[in-house]
């Protein structure tokens, strides 16, 4: 089993090298559970898995959502760090389910995995997540959930709810703690 956290700090943005390198991050950290202290272990790039357990903790709300998601891996590091998209199945509600009622996210394209994200990539992307777009297209995402992502609208989250206006549930910025954990 291993364990990685991380929160809104630049460290697990979409963009930063820590998701493609053999590096450890506040080991530490890995010493407890359910707090606030990020960390990446050498679990990392060393443990395989048949499926991960993701949840997010949104900030003020002491209630931690999971989700899991079945996927066999030689390790989290092989699925992530070449950047390559890898799809998963779970469905716009089940990820909006890692945020609760305020979740929000459009309803077109509505693409999800590992290395996730629209044609351009200023726009959403998680590295583990899903991405939508208010139009009919995969071009131009403007809402997400994930983990260590980035993009507009809003480039300063790295776990959580991003969408503009004309989202499910209106325009969302919900910056969130992220648990990774796999087995």
């Amino acid at each position: 089993m291993f364990t990685q956290r991380f929160i809104l700090q630049g460290t697990f943005h979409y963009d930063s090298n820590i998701w493609a390198n053999s590096e450890t991050y506040n080991i530490a950290g890995g010493q407890t559970v359910f707090d606030s202290q990020e960390t990446k272990l050498t679990t990392y790039w060393d443990t395989s898995f048949t499926k991960i357990c993701v949840g997010m903790m949104i900030w003020g709300d002491e209630n931690i959502n999971f989700v899991v998601i079945n996927k066999m891996a030689d390790s989290l590091y092989s699925l992530i760090a070449d950047g390559q998209y890898r799809a998963t199945l779970l469905g716009h509600d089940t990820w909006k389910k890692l945020i609760g009622h305020q979740a929000s996210l459009h309803t077109n394209c509505n693409k999800e995995g590992y290395n996730v994200r629209c044609f351009w990539e200023s726009h959403s992307r998680a590295r583990i997540g899903f991405v939508a777009n208010n139009q009919n297209d995969c071009i131009t995402c403007n809402s997400r959930i994930g983990f260590g992502t980035g993009g507009s609208p809003d480039n300063s989250s790295a776990c959580g709810n991003t969408a503009k206006v004309a989202a499910d549930n209106g325009g969302k910025f919900i910056k969130a703690m992220g648990y990774i954990f796999g087995h």
